[in-house]
C-alpha cells in the first residue's frame, strides 16, 4: 500500500511538474512590467491575470486564482483602448480631416502604428506597441509556395487577402505622402509595404468589435475597430464560452466567464463558433480538435463523378446555383453536411426523377437507387479528399526538410491539412458503418 502511495504521489508530481512545464511566466519580464504600469497609469486596476508563454497556443494569460461562473475576467477602461478617436486627436488629426476623398477607419489606424512604431521611445504607445507580435501568420503574410498548399476554398481567400491588402497599400500611398512634414525622414521609406502589411495584421487579429459613431472625416466603412492592451493577450479555445460587452456605467469594456477555470491555468476566450479555415485567415492560427471545424468540398470536385453527356447536367447545375447549393459543401466530423448530400442527391436523378427536383431540396427520398447512388459518390469523394489530402501532407514534410525559413509557415498548413484529415477519415468511417447498416 505505501509503495502504491509514493507511485501515485510520484505521478501527481510529474503532472504538477508537466503543467509548470507548458508554462513559463513572464510577468517579472520588463516589457510586461512597463505595459502593467502604462495601463495603471489609464486607469487598469491589475486583475489576477498574468502574462505567460504556453508550448501550444504561444503566449497568454494565467489566472492566479480559481475562477467561478460570471466572475469578471478583465475590465478595460475605455482610456486604454487604441481607436480612431486616438488617431484624430494625435498629429495626424488634422492630416486626416483635410484629405480628400477621406480615407478609412481602418488606413486611419495602420497609420497611427506605423508612425507610433517609427517614433520609437518618443511614442507614448510604446509600452504596448513592445509587446505586439513583430511578425503574423495570416494568408497575407505566407509565400506563394506555402498558400498553394491551402485547401480551396481557402487558397482563393487567401489570395483575395493578398489583393485587398496591396491594393489598400496603393490607393494609400498619396495620403502618405501627405505626412511628409510631419517626418524627418522620407515617407516613402516609412510607409512601405511591410509595414502597413504588419499593420494591417495587428488591426485584423487584435482588435475588438467598438461600434463608433460615424465622423465625416473618415470614408463611410464601418468605425468599429479598438485595440484592448492586455486584453488582446487572451487565446481563443472553441470549447470555452464567456460574456463580453462594453460596460456604459463603468466605461469599461469587461469580460465574465461562463464555466470555472482552475487556479494557475490558462484563461481562454472564444472569438466565435469559427472553423480552422477562418481562424487561419482572419487570425493566422488553427485550433486543435475544433468541433466547428469543416473540409469544404469545391464545385469542381463535385462534378468529377458525374457525366458530362448527362443532357439535364446544366439545369441540375443551374438549380443548385439559384438555391444556394454550391457552396458550404461540407464533411463535418459528424460525416457529410446535408447541404453536400442534397446537392449530391440533386445531380444524381435520373431522367424521370428530375421533376421531383423541388422534393430533394425539401430532403424527400425520391428513390432507393438515388439513395444508394448518393452514398456512394459521396464515399468516393471522400476517398479522393483524404488521398488529396495525404499527399499535400507528404509534399509539405518534404518541403520542411529544405526550407528552414518556411519552417513555420508550413507547419502552420500542416497543422490545418492533418486536421482536415481526421475530420474526413472519420467521415469515411461514419459512411462505411451507414452502408453496412443499409
Amino acid at each position: 500500500m505505501r509503495k502504491n502511495r509514493g507511485r501515485t504521489g510520484r505521478k501527481r508530481r510529474r503532472k504538477h511538474l508537466q503543467s509548470f512545464m507548458d508554462r513559463v511566466n513572464c510577468s517579472h519580464k520588463l516589457e510586461y512590467i512597463k505595459l502593467q504600469k502604462w495601463l495603471k497609469d489609464r486607469g487598469f486596476e491589475d486583475s489576477n491575470l498574468r502574462p505567460a508563454e504556453f508550448w501550444d497556443t504561444g503566449r497568454g494569460l494565467i489566472t492566479s486564482k480559481a475562477l467561478q461562473v460570471r466572475d469578471l475576467i478583465i475590465s478595460l477602461p475605455e482610456k486604454c483602448f487604441l481607436t480612431t478617436g486616438t488617431v484624430l486627436s494625435s498629429c495626424l488629426g488634422e492630416y486626416i480631416m483635410k484629405w480628400k476623398p477621406p480615407v478609412s477607419p481602418l488606413i486611419a489606424l495602420c497609420t497611427f502604428l506605423i508612425a507610433e512604431k517609427h517614433a520609437g521611445e518618443k511614442s507614448l504607445w510604446k509600452p504596448y506597441l513592445d509587446v505586439l507580435p513583430t511578425t503574423y501568420t495570416c494568408p497575407v503574410c505566407l509565400e506563394h509556395s506555402v498558400v498553394s498548399f491551402l485547401p480551396e476554398p481557402l487558397r482563393k481567400k487567401a489570395q483575395e487577402q493578398k489583393t485587398t491588402v496591396h491594393e489598400l497599400y496603393v490607393s494609400s500611398k498619396g495620403f502618405f505622402s501627405s505626412l511628409q512634414p510631419l517626418f524627418a525622414e522620407n515617407t516613402g521609406t516609412i510607409f512601405n509595404y511591410s509595414a502597413l502589411e504588419w499593420a494591417w495584421c495587428t488591426i485584423n487579429t487584435r482588435t475588438i468589435y467598438m461600434k463608433h459613431s460615424q465622423r465625416d472625416c473618415f470614408s463611410l466603412e464601418p468605425d468599429v475597430y479598438a485595440l484592448a492592451p492586455y486584453l488582446d493577450l487572451l487565446n481563443h479555445s472553441p470549447n470555452v464560452q464567456v460574456k463580453a460587452a462594453y460596460n456604459e456605467q463603468t466605461r469599461s469594456y469587461e469580460i465574465r466567464t461562463c464555466s470555472p477555470g482552475k487556479k494557475y491555468e490558462e484563461v481562454f476566450i472564444c472569438y466565435g463558433p469559427h472553423d480552422n479555415q477562418r481562424l487561419l485567415l482572419e487570425y493566422g492560427f488553427v485550433a486543435m480538435n475544433n468541433p466547428h471545424s469543416s473540409v469544404y468540398v469545391s464545385s469542381d470536385t463535385l462534378l468529377k463523378y458525374f457525366s458530362p453527356l448527362d443532357k439535364q447536367r446544366n439545369a441540375k447545375l443551374s438549380i443548385l446555383k439559384d438555391h444556394d447549393f454550391l457552396e458550404n459543401l461540407t464533411f463535418g466530423w459528424d460525416g457529410p453536411s446535408w447541404r453536400l448530400l442534397t446537392a449530391l442527391k440533386l445531380l444524381s436523378l435520373e431522367a424521370d426523377e428530375f421533376t421531383c427536383w423541388r422534393r430533394v431540396l425539401l430532403g424527400d427520398v425520391i428513390s432507393a437507387r438515388n439513395e444508394e447512388e448518393t452514398l456512394k459518390i459521396t464515399g468516393k469523394i471522400c476517398h479522393f479528399l483524404i488521398e488529396e489530402t495525404q499527399h499535400v501532407l507528404l509534399q509539405i514534410s518534404q518541403l520542411k526538410r529544405n526550407s528552414e525559413n518556411l519552417r513555420k509557415h508550413l507547419a502552420l498548413v500542416e497543422a490545418l491539412r492533418l486536421e482536415d484529415l481526421k475530420i474526413l477519415q472519420k467521415s469515411s468511417e461514419i459512411l462505411r458503418n451507414f452502408n453496412v447498416v443499409t
